[in-house]
């Protein structure tokens, strides 16, 4: 489960957040390209956007559940 005390600095405020265990395998930005972003400088992906709509919000947790180092968490109910 990711650790929201190691939460990716650009992480934008709100639910969804990612950590430093991330490997930049680049699948949460494949499933959801609106919420997730690639940071050039760490080589790794991080909450760009929070979801807006209940098709990102479902594509997010799509990208959490599918994530192969669990780098993706969130406040939200699942």
């Amino acid at each position: 489960m990711a650790d929201k005390n190691q939460k990716h600095p650009l992480t934008a405020a709100g639910l969804y957040f990612t950590d430093d265990t991330c490997i930049d395998c680049d699948l949460c930005r494949e499933i959801a390209p609106l919420v997730f972003k690639r940071d050039d400088q760490t080589g790794s992906s991080y909450v760009w956007q929070q979801p807006a709509t209940t098709a990102e919000q479902a594509l997010a947790n799509e990208a959490l559940h599918s994530c192969p180092t669990e780098t993706i968490g969130t406040d939200a109910p699942l």
